[in-house]
C-alpha cells in the first residue's frame, strides 16, 4: 500500500458528485447531525424513558423520534465511517491510535482524559449544529450548493469557531 492521502481536490470533488447523485437519486440533500439527536431518542426508549416529553422528538409528527430510524441519513452516516476506513486503506494512511501525537505532546497521553474530551467537543458541537438547524455538512455542503446565504454564513461562522478553538488550544505554538 502506498501511504500517501487523498488529493484534497479529487476528494472534494468527489463529494460534490456524491451530493449531486443524492439530490438526483434520493431527492436529500446531505447532513449528518439530525441523525445522532435521531439516536437519542432510540436510546431513550430502549431505556424507558418517555421520550414524548421531549419536544423535538415529537415535533412534525415525530419525524425525530424512534420511529424515525433507519433512514437515507442514517445509511449516510454509516456509508462516512465505511467510505473512510476504505480510503485509510487504500491510502496505506490506516491506524489506530487511542492518542494522537499532537494532543500527547500538548496534554499528555492519557486516553481517558483524551476520550472524554472528545465526548464533549462532540456533544458540544452537536448542540451548536442542532442550534443552527443542521452541522457544517449540511450548511456548508448542501447549503452553499444551493447558494444558500444562511449556508455561507454557517459555513464562516464554522471556520471562525475553529480558528478561535485552534488557537486556544494552541496558543503557545506547540503542536
Amino acid at each position: 500500500m502506498k501511504n500517501k492521502p487523498w488529493n484534497p481536490y479529487l476528494a472534494g470533488a468527489l463529494v460534490g458528485i456524491v451530493l449531486v447523485l443524492s439530490v438526483i437519486i434520493a431527492g436529500q440533500y446531505l447532513g449528518a447531525s439530525t441523525t445522532f439527536a435521531r439516536g437519542a431518542s432510540v436510546i431513550e426508549k430502549a431505556l424507558g424513558i418517555d421520550y414524548s416529553k421531549f419536544e423535538y422528538f415529537t415535533t412534525s409528527k415525530g419525524k425525530y423520534g424512534p420511529g424515525s430510524l433507519p433512514n437515507w441519513q442514517l445509511l449516510y452516516v454509516i456509508g462516512i465511517a465505511i467510505g473512510a476506513f476504505i480510503a485509510a486503506r487504500l491510502s496505506g494512511t490506516f491506524k489506530i491510535n487511542a492518542v494522537p501525537e499532537m494532543w500527547k505532546k500538548k496534554f499528555g497521553s492519557n486516553p481517558v482524559k483524551r476520550g472524554v474530551v472528545a465526548f464533549a467537543g462532540g456533544a458540544i458541537g452537536l448542540i451548536g449544529a442542532r442550534l443552527a438547524g443542521g452541522c457544517p455538512t449540511g450548511h456548508g455542503l448542501s447549503g452553499v450548493s444551493q447558494l444558500a446565504v444562511s449556508g455561507f454564513l454557517a459555513l464562516a461562522f464554522f471556520v471562525i469557531g475553529a480558528a478561535i478553538t485552534a488557537r486556544f488550544l494552541y496558543r503557545d505554538g506547540r503542536k
